[in-house]
């Protein structure tokens, strides 16, 4: 194994286990958030707290347990019998054994001097799967939990300790969750180099300041009408949920739990951009974001012409001034990031001899290795240059073995 290759596994062991400890650290800070509003008797936001929480943690079990059953029975080894992970999924705990699952791949590979080709590819394939489960978990809970602190806060006119932890933890966890997955796809296809740091930090940071302005619009609506707020979403979630079915998503084992993907990306879409089909995805990027964009002047024309103050006495000027600033800032980095700094520029192209995506699907021997059908698929869809230098999925192959 060449020796660079070692500190890339140990950074790797160390951003998983970093991930793993950001998820347990939101998960804390929801759940005193949750103990902290019951305790002041404001029963609905615990309740809220909570629901966010548990249906959250349903969809990843769900989402888990599917993928688990999907794979080929001798593709995991020595893991439990089928009926301790359907057990350990029904007490929501699915995601963590992934979690530990993977930090023990992880270490086994450091620890070894020239691990195998099938050790290396089948760390990648946890990981991928962690890192998709991650980011299920971030718009179906972290971001919505974000969007409903926001607009007690605003609404009150107080923050309390405990909801400025959540908020940090979680806009720390959402912009992880992204880098992360964006990265995860990148190791699918041989044809794209990995991020580098500077691309990394502009990628963080466009995200960030991208999703702010849409999580304030939506807290701003809910502090204002907290009555109409689940109307507006369902609302747009309908015609989300219209969007991906046109475009015939092929994600899951089958169509039954292919419905529990839509869903979730649907709800996804409803904060930020996630592209699940093959075509041009600039042009689907540009349409939702515009699609986003005029929805939010609309929740802006609603705010002006019923009041220019929140129930709190903060004037609604000084939100907006933010989150305009916010908006102009993330749309200038992200077209910086795609025009220099992304990682299919010329002068980041790798030389024709190096591949530094996903192991190859051959080993030496001969013998086929684990890849992760599900992920590679979308990271076709997400970089459809790199098709052609990738291995393709087979259709209807069953998820992880070719």
């Amino acid at each position: 194994m060449p020796g660079s290759s070692r500190p890339a596994l140990l950074w790797d062991l160390v951003l998983g286990v970093l991930g793993t400890a950001a998820f347990l650290l939101d998960l804390g800070a929801d759940l005193w958030a949750a103990v902290q509003y019951a305790l002041g008797g404001r029963y609905l936001w615990a309740g809220l707290v909570l629901a966010l929480l548990g249906l959250a943690s349903v969809a990843m079990q769900l989402f888990s347990w599917l993928w688990l059953r999907g794979d080929p029975a001798d593709l995991h080894g020595s893991q439990p019998p089928r009926r301790c992970l359907a057990l350990l999924h029904l007490l929501q705990l699915g995601y963590l054994y992934r979690c530990m699952q993977g930090l023990q791949q992880g270490l086994l590979v450091w620890r070894q001097e020239e691990p195998s080709e099938f050790d290396l590819a089948y760390t990648d394939f946890l990981s991928l799967d962690i890192s998709m489960l991650r980011l299920f978990e971030t718009f179906l809970e972290t971001t919505p939990q974000l969007t409903l602190v926001l607009a007690i806060i605003l609404q009150s006119g107080q923050a309390e300790c405990y909801q400025w932890v959540g908020i940090c933890t979680s806009f720390l966890g959402i912009s992880w969750a992204l880098l992360d997955y964006h990265r995860a796809l990148r190791t699918c296809l041989p044809s794209k180099p990995l991020l580098g740091w500077g691309s990394s930090v502009i990628y963080f940071l466009w995200n960030l300041l991208l999703l702010w302005p849409r999580v304030l619009a939506v807290a701003l609506f809910s502090a204002l009408f907290p009555s109409y707020v689940a109307l507006h979403f369902l609302g747009l979630w309908l015609v989300l949920l219209f969007w991906v079915w046109l475009q015939g998503t092929d994600f899951m084992p089958d169509a039954s739990s292919e419905w529990l993907y839509r869903l979730t990306v649907a709800t996804i879409l409803y904060f930020s951009w996630f592209n699940v089909a093959e075509g041009h995805t600039r042009g689907r990027a540009s349409i939702h974001l515009a699609f986003l964009l005029s929805d939010s002047i609309l929740l802006v024309a609603t705010w002006v012409t019923h009041s220019s103050w929140l129930p709190s006495g903060i004037p609604l000027q000084l939100w907006l001034s933010v989150g305009g600033g916010c908006f102009l800032l993330g749309l200038a980095l992200r077209l910086v990031y795609y025009r220099w700094l992304h990682p299919s520029c010329r002068r980041w192209e790798p030389e024709p001899d190096q591949v530094d995506g996903a192991r190859s699907l051959l080993s030496p021997e001969g013998y086929q290795l684990p890849q992760n059908r599900r992920m590679t698929q979308l990271a076709q869809n997400f970089f459809p240059k790199a098709k052609d230098g990738a291995a393709s999925p087979v259709k209807g192959e069953v998820n992880g073995v070719l």
